[in-house]
């Protein structure tokens, strides 16, 4: 028995849902990505912490992701387990005027459950394809509202799995980052929002998937938006003005419709994608003399163009 038998076998024991070889673009926004050599999806902070602990015993590499919506991963798949906070770590619950949420719920989950439950402060949040643990990790936010704006509490994990919990203050929330996005672990935050009238946020949820819809490409498969806001301007801007819309390699495109965007517009690889982004990167820089940061994240093995 190998060393990754042997984790199988002590996640089984935990009671833990794992997979063998499962592929990647089932889980991924982009759908793009080959098989996880071990797909991990525990129920609640122990068990994450029992799920890492039983990595580090059989010295099996692993990485931690949400609902896969900032995620491009490698055709050849990923190496060891990816812990992923999906469905059976997807818990809401109302506390008084506030909502409890593990990490694996959807944003769109936590939205319909404050719209059903009568609170207002989500709205901004309608649509946008993360999880709780990612929104909290990277601040997420659109349409003049941010995570940090509404949460008051998070329960976490350290790195080598110790249990802490952290107020807004101490997640030092900034432009699409936190202290989170340092390798510490979000397993379930505190969403604190206001009495309101359901059908008037109902109202307010139309309106920003309204804009979504207007101004975003949502009927192909992507990663949201390609690069990060440079200081310079906006990334999309930019790339429309280097006349960069409708560039494609493979079956990956800057989207006509948003060039922020890139789509998977059907047999889209990694390496497609990839390399589409080191052009625009490439053409953007020459062009401007602004060097674009991506915001989509890279996992497992990544070929060279």
């Amino acid at each position: 028995m190998n060393r990754t038998e042997r984790l199988k076998e002590r996640l089984d024991a935990l009671g833990c849902a794992c997979l063998c070889e499962e592929p990647m673009s089932r889980h991924t926004s982009f759908q793009i990505g080959g098989p996880a050599e071990l797909f991990v999806s525990p129920s609640d902070r122990e068990q994450t912490a029992a799920v890492l602990a039983a990595c580090r015993e059989q010295e099996i590499p692993f990485f931690l992701m949400g609902n896969g919506s900032n995620l491009l991963v490698a055709d050849e798949g990923v190496r060891g387990a990816v812990i992923a906070f999906g469905a059976p770590m997807s818990r809401i619950v109302r506390q008084g005027d506030a909502l409890f949420a593990q990490a694996g719920a959807t944003l769109s989950q936590l939205c319909r459950f404050a719209r059903q439950e009568g609170l207002s402060g989500l709205e901004f949040a309608w649509g946008i394809p993360g999880s709780v643990g990612g929104a909290v990790r990277m601040n997420a936010g659109a349409y003049g509202g941010e995570t940090k704006d509404v949460v008051t509490r998070v329960e976490a994990l350290s790195p080598e799995g110790e249990p802490f919990e952290t107020d807004a203050a101490g997640v030092r929330f900034g432009y699409r980052t936190s202290r989170f996005a340092g390798g510490e672990i979000v397993c379930s935050a505190v969403f604190s929002l206001s009495p309101g009238n359901p059908e008037e946020i109902d109202a307010r949820m139309a309106e920003t998937l309204r804009k979504r819809v207007e101004k975003q490409p949502l009927d192909y498969p992507s990663a949201g938006s390609a690069f990060k806001r440079p200081k310079e301007g906006y990334a999309a801007a930019l790339i429309d003005s280097c006349g960069l819309k409708g560039f494609s390699v493979g079956g990956a495109r800057v989207s006509e419709k948003h060039a922020g965007f890139i789509i998977n517009t059907g047999g889209a690889t990694c390496r497609d994608v990839r390399e589409l982004l080191e052009r625009v990167r490439a053409e953007v820089f020459r062009q401007t003399g602004i060097l674009l940061e991506p915001e989509v994240q890279l996992l497992g093995s990544r070929p060279e163009p």
